[in-house]
């Protein structure tokens, strides 16, 4: 028989693996307007929408593991943010492993600040999160000015750590609401008296 609490982290991890193949699914595909969409000077609508199609996305699977590693650091273990996160370095033909380090060592940070963090109430984790997203993009555009590699332009990669940063509270919420994931009390324990 199959113990429940391990169970339970498993099933975590397999649905954290899976959303985040979902995730770069969606990424690759070719959304957006066709270019050859053109749009009158006068049609604002048009050119808002050609804007908005152009722009980044949140990156989803940054706030998951913010999130998770915040409320339950043992469902994702650092060889599995690792892993994930270098499959998506691979697939999207960014520089791999550079990402993955700033995730991976942002995620311990986390990690080994879930004790202090645990009676802090929303406000002041999600501007914790907010800082260490902006924190990694300044770090990861250091390490491509430092080997000479093209960058986007600073303004787009920021849109995106906006993005991020604002649908984090969404991301808390439905892992609260779905998956009731929550971050455990001061001294909570499990069913069989392990402290969470």
């Amino acid at each position: 028989m199959i113990d429940p609490a391990n169970r339970d982290i498993w099933l975590h991890r397999v649905l954290f693996v899976a959303l985040a193949l979902l995730f770069l699914f969606l990424r690759l595909l070719p959304m957006g307007l066709p270019e050859t969409a053109s749009c009158a000077p006068q049609d604002g609508w048009c050119r808002a929408m050609d804007w908005l199609a152009h722009m980044p996305g949140p990156d989803l699977l940054l706030c998951i593991i913010f999130a998770w590693t915040m409320r339950r650091p043992d469902y994702l273990p650092s060889l599995l943010i690792a892993g994930v996160v270098l499959l998506e370095d691979i697939v999207l033909l960014r520089p791999p492993g550079l990402w993955t380090a700033l995730v991976v060592i942002a995620s311990e940070f986390i990690r080994s600040r879930v004790a202090l963090t645990r009676e802090l109430n929303f406000g002041v984790e999600w501007l914790l999160v907010s800082a260490m997203m902006v924190a990694m993009l300044i770090l990861y555009r250091i390490g491509f000015g430092l080997v000479l590699l093209p960058q986007p332009p600073f303004g787009f990669a920021l849109v995106q750590v906006i993005w991020s940063i604002l649908c984090y509270p969404l991301v808390v919420f439905l892992s609260r609401a779905v998956l009731h994931l929550y971050k455990p009390a001061m001294g909570e324990v499990d069913a069989y008296g392990r402290r969470l």
